[in-house]
């Protein structure tokens, strides 16, 4: 008999995520068995598969509930619209932010993705794929002098997040420099966000 769910189940689930987030991050997919990530949980590996089926299976849920935070990101400026430059300005902000927020999602989505069963791991490409595709057709909306050069746009759309991917690794948010300030610099270092060669006025300014 199916054991019967509890009626808070999806808050069981989500702490099991945060818990296995943080492990992962700090010891790596490999390094974590089912017993340590019950330990962490305090509750049993028998428990912890009515959870989950498999490692596998959490280490995919680390890696979705991050990235799928991106796509909203995507989603919540589709719909504020704009011009492109606002519109890019806004989702490098909202992606910095939650990187911020999720350093250990962020750590185990950039370091253990090939311990994803290939069905798994194609779902989170293809999302990758999707944040970057969407995040360069902003940048080349913004910055004309690229449209005709789709091979150095891709190429700074990827020096984009490889600022911005590893910022969990040595950026501070209780520092001398805050997060609106680091956004700041990351869109200058990228360049124009806008038919006139000019970055857009930052929000609240």
């Amino acid at each position: 008999m199916a054991r019967t769910q509890a009626p808070d189940y999806e808050e069981r689930r989500t702490a099991i995520i945060d818990k296995a987030a943080d492990l992962f991050a700090k010891r790596g997919f490999t390094g974590a068995s089912v017993a340590d990530l019950a330990a962490a949980c305090n509750t049993s590996k028998s428990l912890f598969y009515h959870y989950f089926p498999s490692k596998e299976d959490i280490l995919y849920e680390v890696m979705s509930s991050h990235i799928d935070e991106l796509v909203n990101d995507i989603d919540e400026v589709a719909k504020q619209g704009g011009a492109a430059g606002t519109q890019f300005d806004a989702l490098i902000r909202a992606f910095l932010r939650h990187y911020v927020g999720a350093a250990s999602r962020q750590k185990v989505a950039l370091n253990e993705l090939a311990h994803l069963p290939g069905d798994l791991r194609d779902k989170i490409v293809s999302k990758q794929r999707h944040i970057v595709d969407v995040t360069q057709k902003l940048l080349l909306a913004s910055n004309p002098g690229l449209a005709g050069d789709p091979a150095r746009a891709r190429v700074q759309t990827m020096l984009l997040f490889g600022m911005i991917n590893w910022t969990h690794n040595w950026y501070d948010p209780e520092g001398v420099v805050k997060i609106e300030e680091l956004a700041d610099m990351v869109l200058e270092t990228v360049g124009p966000n806008d038919a006139n060669g000019k970055l857009p006025p930052r929000p609240g300014a």
